[in-house]
């Protein structure tokens, strides 16, 4: 039994699929047949990206799923060849690091892998029902969920419960989960919790591009730096659109509208976000989220705990809109190898703990480090450090491989730090005070303002630079792919 069909509990299921007989997914909401809406997945409206080890963890769960992702319009973008990247200290070169992101809607990246996994043999779903409680079995064990359906005709809209027998329960309900609360019902002890404060909140929107932008790259990621903690991404998702997030730091009220939007991206280290979006159309109303904080349940510490029950995903440890698909896969790739060494789910749940601590780990530390003199000589080293990298990175392809490893939590290449570490020792000017005015594109930028047509007969192509460019003859609405800027040749 798995609770919620969450991106956690879809690949914990497809990881159980293949030891039991039966597996079963209990879901409190109606699913949708498509890319539909889901009201359990308020964050669905922001932009989400699999990044390269959300990706390869789910080829190895669902084999061919990229390919699913792709015909089902998921834009596949390297990084950072095929994406403009504004980094702590300046923007970066692109070139080939080896890294990249399939970049698609919540609603249709859930809708694929839930499709994949109702092929699955002996997999069902048990929609429009809640789980109340656990079933403590013999040997502290956990035997099946008590759980009730929704009845419209009832007087309070729900069955009355029942017990669902199963000889192994998944908690993967989110940063909601009952988890302690059902444990202590038990009599057991509730774990306990580290909380931090992201201090950031979110704004949303998709946009239809100008009509005729052209531009040599995919996507734009406008990184935080440690004076100024704002954020922005631009990526492209199916139908041709653009999904923009627009993140605030130090408690700062996100955008509530278009205009208060266009002005946060104005403000922004770099204004071409807001050159782009200025002259596209906005497809629906901003929305925004302010719940970010970071949360973990320390349940590998607690002594007693029941056999056959397991806490996956958001609910074991909440990382913001970040890192909370890529946790959600490794947690199933966890259930999944273990399962295979051991051979049984029972037994296991001790290891299991242990070895689902131990992976989110150092997502947890990246993830929750704070900012600023506070932190010991330890912190202050690993910021010193983390700023040499961040400036050697405006020219050295192999810093700016291990920032952008470092900024997707994945451990670099064991070549790739010496190499690094060499370019961040190599003395440098001051870092000037602002980021270097012009991006690595020859569409986009200062000088690429100045640039004319190389025929002079033939029309303006549109490009989103703040104002409105007359349409190329043939032009269409759709935003065309574009060659990275290394391989197009310059008029």
């Amino acid at each position: 039994m798995v609770i919620g069909s969450s991106l956690a509990g879809l690949t914990a299921a497809r990881a159980l699929a293949g030891f039991m007989d039966q597996v079963t997914v209990i879901e409190r909401d109606r699913l949708p047949s498509g890319p539909g809406r889901r009201r359990g997945v308020p964050q669905a409206r922001h932009t989400h990206s699999l990044m390269t080890t959300a990706h390869q963890g789910l080829e190895q769960l669902f084999p061919g799923i990229g390919q699913d992702l792709a015909r089902a319009g998921a834009v596949h973008v390297r990084i950072p060849q095929d994406m403009l990247l504004l980094g702590p200290a300046g923007w970066l070169p692109r070139f080939d690091a080896g890294l990249s992101m399939l970049s698609a809607g919540r609603d249709l990246l859930d809708a694929v892998i839930r499709d994949r996994l109702r092929a699955a043999p002996g997999v069902t779903f048990l929609q429009e029902h809640e789980v109340l409680a656990l079933q403590g079995g013999p040997q502290d064990t956990v035997t099946g969920v008590w759980a009730r359906g929704r009845d419209r005709t009832a007087p309070d809209g729900w069955t009355p419960r029942r017990l669902i027998s199963a000889e192994f329960v998944v908690d993967a309900s989110g940063r909601g989960s009952h988890a302690p609360r059902w444990l202590a019902e038990l009599g057991y002890q509730p774990p306990l919790e580290s909380v931090t404060g992201a201090g950031t909140a979110y704004a949303t929107t998709l946009y239809a591009p100008p009509v005729g932008h052209v531009a040599d790259f995919k996507a734009l990621l406008l990184m935080a730096s440690p004076d100024d903690p704002r954020q922005a991404v631009l990526n492209p998702v199916e139908g041709g659109r653009w999904s923009v997030t627009l993140s605030t730091g130090d408690n700062t009220p996100p955008p509530a509208d278009h205009a208060e939007l266009l002005r946060a991206a104005g403000a922004l280290r770099h204004p071409l976000l807001r050159d782009l979006i200025e002259s596209a159309t906005p497809l629906g109303p901003v929305y925004r989220c302010g719940r970010t904080e970071n949360r973990r349940r320390h349940y590998e510490k607690l002594r007693r705990w029941p056999d056959q029950f397991l806490v996956v995903g958001d609910a074991l440890a909440a990382l913001g809109p970040a890192h909370g698909m890529t946790l959600a896969v490794q947690c199933a790739l966890v259930l999944d190898q273990l399962l295979t060494a051991h051979g049984t789910a029972v037994g296991i749940s001790h290891r299991l703990r242990r070895a689902l601590a131990h992976q989110i780990a150092p997502a947890w530390q990246s993830g929750t480090s704070a900012p600023g003199p506070a932190g010991g000589l330890r912190a202050r080293l690993g910021r010193r450090y983390a700023s040499r990298i961040a400036a050697a990175a405006t020219a050295d392809p192999h810093a700016a491989a291990l920032l952008l490893h470092l900024h997707q939590s994945l451990a670099p290449p064991a070549a790739l730090r010496p190499r690094a570490l060499r370019a961040a020792l190599r003395p440098r000017r001051t870092a000037p005070a602002t980021p270097p005015a012009m991006p690595p594109s020859v569409t986009h930028g200062p000088q690429a303002r100045r640039r004319r047509p190389a025929a002079p007969a033939a029309p303006a192509i549109g490009v989103a630079t703040g104002s409105a460019r007359p349409r190329a003859a043939g032009s269409s609405a759709q935003w065309p792919a574009v060659a990275p800027a290394g391989d197009r040749q310059r008029p």
